[in-house]
């Protein structure tokens, strides 16, 4: 299942378990894993046994099961939506938290699983429109700001753009500037010691370097980490030889919030000229691009 498929059935799931629908919207976002909320550990209401909340339970595990599978197609969810519009059409004159969340989820099915944005963001626009007194409505503004800041920020960084240069000061404040890298092959990463899937992703990082380091690759990692003793401790066990860029600022970092990172490993392949030519290469697929680049 994908990030955005994973960050889609969580958030379902605070819905389910009453979680206040404000934290939902305004602490997540499209590309970022959902932050676990502080109410989730605390007393609940108890689940409604009737109204939208029980009729949009069922749509909810028809759609967890279509995702498990793999069937995450806007013809894939066709029934699944039409059932959502239904619900939705059926409590038109009621103006509640419920309804909107409602709303909310189909707005977050085009976001996160279509990924088509012009939709999703309509449809977002839709529920202030439709709930002005619900708790959503207050918050969607904001959270179509941020989806139309991460929108920009991916186009930034697509695979053909030069990636924006930086210049800052190492773990070890030395400077740290992507201009010094010129006429190299580059991978920025930007990781943390905390994140599974960057560590699983490490002994592949740590093999390509060993091999082809000498022929003219290098890394730069740029660490989400928020405590420098364990970084440092970290990279010292794993061998990282390469520089690192961190601020102690976790996902608030100056670089991480400067490139629009939502979700990590992220990695960036540049060429020569620091332009992007691949995005986010995993295991033995770094080691062929870095083959056919470095003969």
């Amino acid at each position: 299942m994908t990030s955005s498929k994973r960050l889609l059935s969580a958030v379902l799931s605070a819905f389910i378990l009453a979680v206040p629908v404000s934290r939902s919207l305004a602490e997540t976002s499209p590309a970022a894993p959902a932050p676990v909320p502080a109410e989730a550990n605390a007393p609940v209401a108890a689940i409604p046994t009737s109204g939208i909340t029980a009729e949009f339970k069922v749509i909810f595990e028809q759609i967890t099961t279509k995702l498990k599978a793999g069937q995450g197609s806007e013809a894939d969810l066709a029934a699944d939506i039409a059932a959502i519009n239904a619900l939705l059409a059926k409590h038109a004159g009621e103006k509640t938290d419920e309804v909107a969340m409602v709303a909310l989820m189909k707005a977050r099915l085009y976001l996160e699983v279509f990924e088509n944005t012009d939709k999703g963001i309509a449809l977002l626009k839709e529920i202030k429109v439709k709930y002005p007194e619900s708790e959503i409505a207050k918050n969607i503004d904001q959270a179509v700001a941020g989806i139309e800041k991460q929108v920009a920020a991916a186009n930034i960084l697509a695979v053909g753009k030069t990636f924006p240069a930086f210049a800052e000061k190492d773990l070890n404040d030395k400077p740290l500037a992507l201009a010094d890298f010129k006429g190299k092959i580059v991978l920025i990463d930007f990781w943390a010691t905390w994140c599974g899937p960057c560590v699983a992703e490490l002994p592949h990082v740590l093999a390509a370097y060993e091999k082809f380091h000498a022929k003219g690759f290098e890394v730069i990692g740029i660490s989400l980490d928020q405590n420098r003793d364990a970084l440092t401790t970290f990279i010292k066990e794993k061998n990282m030889a390469w520089p690192q860029y961190f601020d102690g600022l976790g996902w608030k970092s100056k670089l991480g919030t400067q490139y629009g990172i939502q979700s990590i490993p992220a990695t960036f392949l540049l060429d020569g000229e620091g332009k992007i030519i691949a995005k986010d290469l995993r295991g033995p697929a770094l080691d062929a691009k870095l083959a056919s680049l470095l003969k």
